[in-house]
């Protein structure tokens, strides 16, 4: 994986890395999301309070410039004795206080033996300002105040909206902490129930899990049956039955049963904090990547060091050049080469993509992972509650009766079902869009329910139901292809006899299969990562022609699985909404949530997507694209002039008249950012 870390690897022009290497946020373990939070919001805070401050003191600065008097025909109205004094005071001021980030930057850069951005800005604004600091205090020359002081404040500004962009913090572990509930029903030795912290609990005590609570440690019921949720947990999309002897997972929701659990995994043992030390792994795990901008401000920095230096030698070389002179072309020359353009080229077209993306449902939470997003080779969706909606709906109403057609068969059940709580029931309950009147409601303990409709008896039962009552099953070949597949079947009887059976699944999403085909247009591979049976995988990967699927993967293993697809040479996408998927989230290429998700998901995940449409994935790559185009754009923009530029300043045509100045130089660089930020703004999403 290229990013350093997923949610906290900015990218502002490695500001974070360079010009704050005492905040590592690489490290989840060590600072909270809540501190990352804190120290993201001060940095973008100081950067609007340095480019203001910096900005209302560079407009002093501008007329006591003589270039600008010049340009301005108020040369004599605008001079007082000491005025070079008061500006180099006031330059000293933009100097020190605007250019702190830089020359700190600088510092930071070359310490890391990696000159980018911060070295070429530190460097262009420190020529200027000793060169000219030396020409106020007797060295004859031109002075560069008012450069230095514009460009102090456009790289600020720069860095302001850049950072201010792609603000967010990876709240990721404390999301997955909330899951824990913090109290838990304790039964002591006596057999009474006492309010403990969950933090309190240890090794084989009995805890009491009533009806919808969450279950707060991981352990083993030795009491009571019920249904539990894992899907939070495990991607399971049915509610497992659970019974004596078997285990449970700290953070899954019960269903209607109370049951005695032992408690057997407290603290950093229990599966969930498992997966927050996954997440944690996955996101420290990243190696650095330079910023593209950065590449282009190191190649700048070269070539503007070099580029002052031959211009020196050069100078000096010819006869009847001044030392002054050679000097002044030097500066010239060093000062040009830093463009105002490209440090707005990139956070121009990242403020512009961020807010169209935000307008059309996706949120960037990670820039350089937004702009890998270009060269997908391969894309994992999680299945439940992403491919699919996470709940359960009705596939498929076979009838073996002539008497009762398939509308009138899901009538009858729906009418029943009614009455029952059941994931099951609910889901035939929504599938029919009118029910009968109901009497005589009863349940049958895990087999199903009965009632009365329309006089006549009616149940809906389990296939056990029917082996125990000894009641044929018609069309099996039918009712086997249905089980293959991993549907739950149940079976619907009028006054006892076998009428029709209903098939349900967890519903594929409709626009699932429009974004597989899409994706698979643009040449990459979509691919499935469940903890569901291999039976649901199978149907679900066929129905929506996936090229790969892996079906029983534990939450531990889903980033193992994103590992091996990395391994096949891969850059790789992983797209969920669960605690399950986060490890994945973060060891992906790519993060993906769905936002209709948990929140942690959302909080680990580098892109969001609001709608949970899966055709947005599809708009999120063409999008990564054009905004790449942009910024390529803008670089070449940003730094195109320079090779018409350099040679001018450094006197090229110096023998046919032509000496670029500051003040046209100047004008360049601002026609450049002009151009760079009308070519931002044309961005479509």
């Amino acid at each position: 994986m290229n990013n350093e870390h997923k949610h906290q690897n900015h990218s502002h022009h490695n500001m974070e890395h360079h010009s704050h290497p005492e905040h590592d946020h690489s490290k989840h373990g060590e600072h909270s999301g809540h501190n990352h939070h804190d120290h993201h919001a001060h940095m973008i805070e100081d950067f609007r309070k340095r480019f203001w401050i910096s900005l209302v003191v560079t407009i002093p600065v501008l007329f006591l410039s003589p270039l600008i008097q010049h340009f301005l025909g108020l040369k004599e109205a605008l001079r007082f004795t000491g005025d070079i004094y008061v500006l180099f005071t006031l330059s000293t001021f933009v100097f020190f206080y605007g250019g702190y980030p830089f020359l700190k930057g600088l510092v930071d850069e070359l310490k890391l033996k990696q000159p980018g951005m911060m070295t070429l800005i530190a460097l262009a604004i420190s020529v200027a300002y000793f060169y000219s600091g030396a020409v106020v205090f007797g060295v004859h020359g031109e002075v560069f105040f008012w450069e230095l002081a514009t460009l102090i404040d456009i790289m600020l500004l720069g860095h302001w909206i850049e950072m201010k962009s792609v603000m967010g913090a990876s709240k990721a572990l404390e999301e997955l902490a909330k899951l824990m509930p913090d109290e838990a029903h304790k039964i002591t030795d006596d057999g009474n129930v006492v309010e403990v912290k969950v933090s309190d609990l240890t090794n084989n005590d009995k805890l009491l899990i009533k009806p919808g609570e969450k279950i707060p440690a991981d352990g083993k019921i030795y009491e009571g049956k019920t249904s539990i949720n894992e899907s939070m947990i495990t991607g399971e999309s049915k509610p497992v039955s659970k019974s004596e002897g078997d285990e449970v997972i700290g953070g899954s929701i019960n269903g209607e049963g109370s049951v005695k659990i032992e408690v057997e995994k407290t603290g950093d043992d229990t599966f969930l904090s498992q997966v927050v030390k996954m997440v944690r792994e996955a996101q420290e795990s990243k190696s650095k990547t330079q910023n593209f901008a950065n590449k282009a401000a190191f190649w700048l920095t070269i070539v503007a060091i070099s580029a002052g230096a031959i211009t020196m030698l050069v100078w000096l070389l010819i006869e009847g050049s001044t030392f002054n002179y050679a000097l002044s072309r030097t500066v010239t020359v060093m000062v040009i080469t830093c463009p105002h353009a490209l440090g707005l080229a990139i956070p121009l077209v990242v403020a512009v993509s961020t807010a169209l993306s935000a307008k059309n449902g996706l949120l960037i939470r990670n820039r350089t992972a937004f702009e890998q997003a270009r060269n997908l080779q391969a894309i994992i969706f999680d299945k439940t509650g992403t491919l699919t909606k996470g709940e359960f709906g009705v596939t498929d109403v076979i009838s073996f009766n002539n008497e009762y057609d398939e509308k009138e068969i899901l009538k009858y059940a729906a009418t029943i079902e009614s009455e029952s709580e059941h994931p099951i029931a609910l889901g035939i309950v929504k599938s029919s869009e009118n029910k009968y009147d109901l009497k005589d409601f009863n349940s049958i303990p895990g087999k199903g329910a009965e009632g009365k409709v329309n006089n006549k008896e009616v149940k809906v039962v389990s296939p056990g139901y029917l082996e125990e009552n000894n009641i044929e099953l018609k069309e099996n070949e039918k009712i086997e292809k249905l089980s293959s597949q991993g549907k739950t079947v149940v079976f619907v009887l009028i006054d006892n006899n076998l009428t029709g059976a209903i098939a349900l699944a967890d519903i594929i999403r409709e626009e699932s299969k429009e974004a597989i085909k899409q994706l698979k247009d643009l040449g990459i591979k979509p691919m499935m990562l469940t903890g569901d049976n291999k039976q649901v995988a199978k149907w679900v990967a066929d129905e929506l022609g996936l090229d790969d699927y892996f079906a029983e993967v534990l939450p531990d293993k889903k980033s193992e699985k994103v590992k091996e697809v990395q391994s096949r040479g891969m850059l790789v996408a992983m797209t969920g909404d669960g605690v399950n998927d986060a490890p994945a989230l973060a060891q992906a290429d790519v993060g993906i949530a769905i936002g209709a998700g948990t929140d942690v998901a959302v909080e680990t995940a580098d892109i969001i997507l609001v709608k949970s449409n899966l055709k947005d994935v599809v708009s999120l790559i063409k999008f990564a694209k054009a905004t790449y185009k942009k910024m390529v754009q803008n670089l070449i923009w940003a730094t195109g002039y320079n090779a018409f530029a350099i040679p001018l300043a450094a006197g090229v045509l110096y023998s046919e008249g032509i000496v670029l100045s500051p003040a046209v130089g100047a004008v360049l660089m601002s026609l450049s950012t002009v151009i760079v930020a009308i070519n931002a703004k044309l961005l479509k999403v």
